[in-house]
């Protein structure tokens, strides 16, 4: 039997690359300063109303001002468009409108309910899924590097403790767009309202849990030459001295203050040992120091601190157990 298989090498390819957060954390500029940095002729999806072109005296760029319907097909279209009219980037911005703006993807699944005269929603979602699949097809098989943009929400876990009381804790951000989005792009930045880019999850080793303050022409770079394969310049460094990395810690001293004075109201004296033991915890053992954290790792360290602060129980109440979970999971004792 003949073998199909052959060595695998590093060619070239096309980014992928997403930038989620919370309105003004600056996803739009930060998509429009890395694509000015790899290169080439810019094609924009304008979902919002116009707003990349307050942009349009610091970059060049072509831009769709793109309204209802936001029916995931034509985004595929417009991807089609740019790719045939010899644009080498496209930004989507933003990508949220395709799952919950009008005419996305959970109006289709509603009008499909009311067609089939059913409050199941499972078998809208046969015809919805497929739709979303075909959008990410879209993306991940244009010859053209994709940025996009996702706006994000505040996310909450419920769960039931011992007692069987409903406790409802924050988890951090998450972005508005059919869950398992973030698998389908090369690199996955969750921007905060510092500008800040926190590297939640990619295939550029370079970026791995990297933090990265006011992201563009570092991270373009680091981008291109994992794209073609070359030995990657790490994010912050000088392409021309290879000066080492140096990375802005993802809190502010305000931040780091606020944390630090819950800790101690919640553990005393304990404080100076604990909080490394909750770092290395929240990061699965990754570290224990504070200015490795990335900023989803700090949000829901803080946010955990805040939850069992609220609920007003004290340490010595609870067993080794009970403080881990009351901690960790955002529970109460």
């Amino acid at each position: 039997m003949q073998n199909l298989f052959q060595k695998a090498t590093k060619q070239a390819a096309k980014l992928r690359l997403a930038l989620s957060g919370p309105s003004g954390s600056g996803k739009t500029f930060t998509a429009l300063q890395i694509a000015k940095h790899l290169g080439g002729k810019v094609a924009f999806i304008d979902t919002e109303h116009g707003s990349a072109s307050k942009y349009a005296d610091l970059f060049d760029f072509d831009v769709v001002n793109f309204d209802a319907p936001y029916h995931p097909d034509r985004y595929g279209n417009l991807l089609k468009m740019a790719e045939g009219a010899g644009y080498d980037i496209a930004i989507i911005d933003s990508l949220s409108h395709a799952w919950n703006g009008k005419g996305g993807l959970l109006e289709i699944v509603d009008e499909e309910m009311v067609r089939l005269k059913t409050k199941n929603s499972m078998p809208a979602w046969k015809k919805a899924t497929p739709i979303h699949n075909a959008l990410i097809e879209n993306i991940l098989a244009s010859k053209l590097h994709v940025i996009a943009t996702m706006r994000s929400k505040q996310e909450y876990l419920v769960e039931k403790d011992d007692k069987g009381k409903t406790q409802i804790s924050k988890v951090g951000l998450a972005p508005i767009q059919r869950d398992g989005m973030e698998y389908e792009f090369d690199v996955w930045g969750e921007m905060d309202l510092e500008n800040r880019m926190s590297i939640s999850k990619t295939r550029c080793t370079s970026l791995t849990g990297k933090v990265i303050h006011r992201p563009g022409k570092e991270v373009a770079e680091t981008l291109t030459n994992w794209l073609k394969g070359a030995a990657p310049l790490q994010a912050g460094t000088n392409g021309a001295t290879q000066e080492p990395v140096t990375m802005t810690v993802c809190y502010s001293e305000k931040e780091r203050a606020k944390f630090h004075a819950i800790g101690n109201a919640l553990y005393g004296s304990n404080w100076d040992s604990k909080y490394k033991e909750l770092i290395k915890h929240i990061t699965e053992g990754r570290t224990e120091s504070m200015k490795e954290l990335n900023r989803p790792e700090f949000d829901k360290l803080i946010q955990n601190l805040e939850y069992k602060q609220s609920q007003g129980t004290a340490e010595e109440s609870m067993t080794p157990g009970d403080q881990s979970e009351a901690l960790y999971a955002g529970k109460a004792a």
